[in-house]
């Protein structure tokens, strides 16, 4: 449409100053979306999982509540797994992996606070500042859930504050397994050294300059889960063995289309949408070189996958491993799940 790229960054601006208040109010009335509705597709999903498990909130000291899924609670003799989503995902994208991964230990999988269905508080404005509420809130809820220490694997978004969590609480974990982390290195110096985005997301850069990375869905009101469906069909493919429906597609949608608690604090924390303002290799080496770190990578993905090499290099005496799927992309956990799940089971395995 002629004068689109040219009137986008105003519109985005202009959103920008407008108050939470006014968002919230303005989203439910204009988006088919509700809390209600995620639940319903979510339970959907739920629905899969074929070993005993439970759903619940976990409430914060602060009142903020962390929607949790357990999967095989009677497993107590071992080290428990918990699992941290990445950007725009909540514990519905591990249906490939929840059932392998607990087939002999309790496994965890929780809402991010600002995802999902776990609340949606104002994030500070600093980039430190939000990282560090993510923290505490993941902090606060494992204090509440009674867990003594854990195996904890966290992919994108969840690979960073899995890695900035065990910095300041390293002795609640055995483990750390990030997978295609984001935000490690910073971002390169020589513009040729930059790898290239997938096409979904310079599209949204594109169109939305300056405004939270997945606004356009909101924006777009009735029209937001045709979107996710246009920007993003790679992703039901990926589920077509459990959904041959649109179950995945709705739920990425109502995880997306609520008040972008999560969204804005991810962006106060990135400097482009494959960079954060605080990169992680930076501090990685506060973890004790007593912690072992995994990562895992889709030999596919647009994720930097020489981080995990620097990473093994600068740690020297440490257990650091690295490795790649063949056949995945970023969303490694959902293109090749059963490799995905063998490889995290044999590191489960090795802590106990």
């Amino acid at each position: 449409m002629p004068g689109l790229r040219e009137a986008a960054p105003v519109v985005a601006e202009e959103l920008e100053e407008h108050s939470q208040s006014w968002l919230t109010g303005w989203i439910p009335s204009w988006c088919p979306t509700s809390m209600s509705r995620l639940k319903a597709v979510e339970s959907r999903i739920l629905q899969c999982i074929k070993n005993r498990f439970s759903a619940q909130y976990v409430s914060l000291p602060d009142q903020n509540k962390i929607w949790t899924l357990t999967v095989s609670p009677e497993l107590q003799d071992k080290t428990p797994l918990v699992m941290v989503h990445g950007f725009g995902g909540g514990i519905g994208l591990w249906i490939q992996n929840l059932d392998h991964l607990s087939s002999r230990r309790t496994l965890h999988a929780f809402d991010l606070l600002g995802f999902g269905r776990s609340s949606r508080p104002n994030f500070p404005r600093d980039p430190e500042e939000a990282e560090e509420q993510f923290v505490s809130s993941i902090e606060q809820w494992r204090d509440q859930m009674g867990i003594r220490n854990m195996i904890l694997l966290g992919h994108s978004l969840g690979g960073f504050l899995a890695a900035s969590y065990s910095i300041k609480f390293p002795e609640r974990v055995k483990h750390l397994i990030l997978v295609d982390p984001w935000g490690f290195p910073a971002i390169p110096t020589d513009p040729s050294e930059i790898r290239s985005p997938p096409t979904w997301v310079k599209a949204l850069a594109a169109v939305l300059g300056r405004s939270n990375p997945l606004a356009v869905v909101r924006a777009a009101g009735p029209w937001g889960l045709g979107l996710v469906q246009r920007f993003r069909p790679d992703l039901k493919r990926k589920f077509q063995e459990y959904f041959e429906d649109e179950t995945i597609m709705e739920y990425i949608y109502h995880c997306n289309a609520q008040t972008p608690s999560g969204e804005s604090a991810f962006k106060t924390m990135m400097e482009r949408f494959g960079w954060a303002k605080r990169p992680m290799m930076s501090r990685i080496n506060q973890i004790p070189k007593e912690l072992p770190i995994t990562f895992i990578y889709g030999a596919e993905t647009w994720i930097d996958r020489s981080t995990g090499e620097r990473v093994k290099e600068e740690r020297p005496g440490s257990c650091v491993k690295s490795l790649a799927i063949k056949g995945a992309s970023h969303h490694v956990y959902a293109d090749q799940p059963g490799i995905f799940n063998a490889v995290v089971e044999e590191i489960c395995d090795a802590v106990d």
